[in-house]
């Protein structure tokens, strides 16, 4: 009689069906957060980077305010918002659209935690455009419009991308204000930083929790590595 074989414990860096659950769900949750951001983040981030209007400094601020809140202060302010029963819940779950305890709700959190850094960015790379190339491309016919697509994005564009790769990584480490306003739910909204905590509160995680640790301070380094590269090309373009 062939006795079973003792099981071996897999090696440190695989990862079980249920943590890549977590690490598929941050992806597309950092990812939808980020697509979502690109154009309302453009937006605001031309607005203060070449427009004075009353309230500027307000937008400014609104615009900055999820840095310095507590992100557990700003998940509850989701929820009261866009929760079941909040503000604006209601009346979106009846076009469809529903928000608190949803995978949806997650990216809406991480986008609005992300949104910061990439305005801030953003401006930066608009700020740093000169506006005698935009004037030279005015004076010889083109539209506001044509000047914005054809002189403004371009150059500014090592620098937008940068933003994005910010607010993705930002994203993928989004822990308070996710819990907060759509919980913990395995996978539904169980990213990788609520399973890093799951794991910490069970007897015997401690190895899942090292695993996914890796994998997100591997993934951080790589989006902060990529931000530098490309702030530095964006440098070296409007250098040129």
């Amino acid at each position: 009689m062939v006795r079973d074989r003792p099981r071996r414990k897999p090696p440190a860096l695989f990862l079980t069906p249920d943590e890549w659950s977590a690490l598929q769900l941050s992806l597309l949750v950092a990812g939808v957060a980020t697509l979502a951001s690109l154009l309302p983040g453009l937006t605001v981030a031309y607005l203060l980077a070449r427009r004075e209007f009353r309230g500027r400094a307000l937008l400014d601020g609104l615009v900055h305010l999820p840095l310095i809140l507590p992100p557990v202060v700003t998940g509850y302010l989701l929820l009261l918002a866009f929760g079941r029963r909040g503000w604006l819940g209601p009346a979106l779950a009846e076009i469809g659209i529903v928000f608190s305890f949803r995978w949806t709700g997650a990216a809406l959190a991480c986008a609005v935690m992300g949104f910061p850094l990439m305005v801030r960015a953003m401006r930066l790379s608009l700020e740093a455009v000169d506006r005698k190339l935009e004037q030279a491309a005015g004076t010889l016919g083109a539209s506001p419009v044509a000047v914005f697509l054809v002189v403004t994005l371009p150059l500014s564009l090592p620098g937008i991308l940068a933003g994005a790769v910010l607010a993705f990584a930002k994203a993928m480490g989004e822990f308070g204000a996710t819990i907060t306003f759509v919980s913990n739910i395995p996978g539904e909204t169980q990213t990788l930083p609520s399973a890093i905590y799951t794991l910490t509160q069970v007897p015997g995680g401690e190895a899942g929790a090292l695993r996914l640790t890796l994998v997100s301070v591997a993934l951080s380094m790589a989006a902060l590595l990529a931000s530098e590269w490309l702030a530095r090309r964006a440098r070296r373009r409007l250098g040129a």
